[in-house]
């Protein structure tokens, strides 16, 4: 009976704030009501909006609880399963204190991402905006966003990609493998963190040309960990929350940046050389126009985003290959022959050539991305009145579109919940031409950094499935909380692979 207390007095102190700022929300919208400024029956007084069906769930806290209740990965949970049996794929509820429509319609999701800025707008929490920072490319809209967003695009164009990013990406993944095993025996590790460490350094190396296994980069990272917990918190600000903490953390870690902008302006000004353009922090510095703020807010969001998604993606992708051993083996054939190629080329290094030749690593990462739904949802506001499939949806109401719902949607993709990288091999080399698959959300909004993070599970893939062969220590699976993680870590089981046996270069 005290576990079972203690597990529902922690769930209730995690969404205390979601109730305070729903009764916040309720009270701001019943004033706006009485001073008639409902603008949806203002303007429309000769028909009530069909809204679509759905219920509003308990006073003021709505259907948060059960919305955000953890459950597999690779399911869309209990709430959302009984939501779209009884109301259909288009609903309406009322979460995080907001009068809201959930989408799980692969139609309306694709239909709100293609007019950003003209009938929706990106509306996350206030918290998070707190946390990651005003000029975050997260909670940016209009112009602001399409600033940094031109930034980013620069940074990562095809010709760095190319010229720049792949040698290191190889680089970063030789680091933490080469440090898994130095003979034949096995050893056994926590694939998620590992992943975590080599997105990590891969990102503090081309944002502020930090290298791994420094102390200043260790200590960045053991802040970054404080300060991911803290995102993904209850927005609770008094002292010793994880919240709390986290905004510690993001002092200390914008502190880092800031002394990095002075030594570069100090190292230019002593020697009267240009800025340095091998790292973001040079290019932002030297190809914008942005303050000192805005910089900052966007590297340390760039660390965020480059570093969090892309490590749960490759986590993820180790996890769905050791349950399928024959795509492991057709993975490991692919990479043999591209290794064999190399080697008769006198070459040690990935080309990018190579890169395009992992026709079947393109569609494992397909897979995992559809099967895994690292990002679950999105949070849009609807800044004009939309009528879509029959259903009115007013100005002013939240919209989530649900990605993760219409990538295991039966009806588009054949027994969804399974892991089958083969249902993506009729597309042109590997690549996703379906228009409902949006890993990376879509239109104007569209991750400036996918195609890094594609490259990154690529060339991690292919050292990995050349020289290593793995398994589960312990049973783990990824849940979603919103946020997706594996609650043990993903512990793995690692043998390596003689190379003399498998022919690796």
């Amino acid at each position: 009976m005290a576990a079972i207390m203690a597990s529902i007095t922690s769930e209730l102190l995690f969404f205390l704030p979601f109730i305070l700022l729903a009764l916040l929300t309720f009270y701001t919208s019943a004033v706006a009501k009485c001073h008639g400024l409902h603008r949806w029956s203002g303007r429309t007084k000769k028909r009530r909006p069909n809204l679509p069906p759905g219920a509003v769930g308990w006073p003021f806290i709505g259907e948060t609880f059960g919305y955000l209740r953890a459950h597999p990965a690779t399911s869309m949970g209990q709430f959302m399963d009984q939501h779209i049996a009884r109301y259909g794929k288009i609903y309406r509820s009322s979460l995080f204190g907001d009068r809201t429509v959930v989408s799980a319609d692969a139609g309306l999701n694709r239909y709100i991402l293609q007019n950003e800025g003209r009938l929706f707008e990106c509306s996350y929490p206030r918290s998070i905006g707190g946390i990651l920072g005003k000029w975050s490319m997260l909670v940016l809209v209009g112009d602001p966003h399409r600033e940094m967003r031109s930034i980013s695009l620069n940074f990562l164009s095809s010709v760095r990609l190319r010229a720049v990013l792949l040698p290191e990406v190889e680089r970063h993944t030789l680091l933490v493998l080469r440090d898994w095993l130095p003979s034949s025996s096995s050893a056994v590790f926590s694939a998620q963190h590992e992943a975590k460490k080599f997105t990590f350094n891969l990102m503090a190396k081309n944002i502020m040309s930090m290298d791994p296994g420094e102390e200043e980069t260790e200590r960045l990272r053991l802040e970054y960990i404080t300060f991911m917990k803290g995102v993904v918190s209850a927005p609770l600000n008094f002292p010793g929350t994880a919240y709390w903490k986290a905004l510690k953390s993001r002092a200390t870690i914008l502190g880092v940046i800031e002394r990095k902008m002075e030594e570069r302006l100090e190292k230019m000004n002593k020697e009267a050389s240009s800025m340095e353009e091998d790292d973001l922090l040079g290019w932002a510095m030297k190809q914008s126009n942005l303050s000192k703020e805005q910089i900052l807010d966007l590297l340390l969001s760039l660390l965020f985003a480059g570093h969090e998604t892309s490590s749960m993606a490759l986590a993820l992708a180790i996890f769905f290959l050791e349950g399928c051993p024959k795509a492991v083996e057709e993975l490991r054939e692919e990479h043999l022959e591209i290794a064999r190629r190399q080697k008769l080329r006198g070459e040690c290094k990935l080309s990018w050539e190579d890169y395009k030749e992992m026709v079947f690593t393109q569609c494992v990462i397909n897979e995992t991305l559809r099967l895994g739904n690292v990002v679950r949802f999105l949070h849009r506001k609807v800044i004009r009145d939309v009528h879509y499939n029959g259903y009115d949806i007013p100005s002013g109401w939240k919209i989530l579109p649900v990605l993760a719902a219409v990538h295991l949607d039966s009806s588009l993709y054949e027994d969804p919940s399974s892991f089958n990288p083969w249902r993506w091999k009729g597309n042109a080399s590997g690549v996703a031409q379906n228009s409902n698959f949006m890993p990376y959300g879509g239109g104007t909004r569209l991750c400036a950094g996918s195609e890094l993070a594609k490259l990154e599970m690529a060339i991690f893939l292919h050292h990995l499935v050349l020289n290593f062969r793995w398994e589960l220590a312990e049973p783990d699976q990824a849940f979603v909380y919103p946020f997706v993680d594996f609650p043990k870590g993903l512990p793995i089981r690692v043998h390596r692979i003689a190379q003399e046996e498998e022919g690796e270069e």
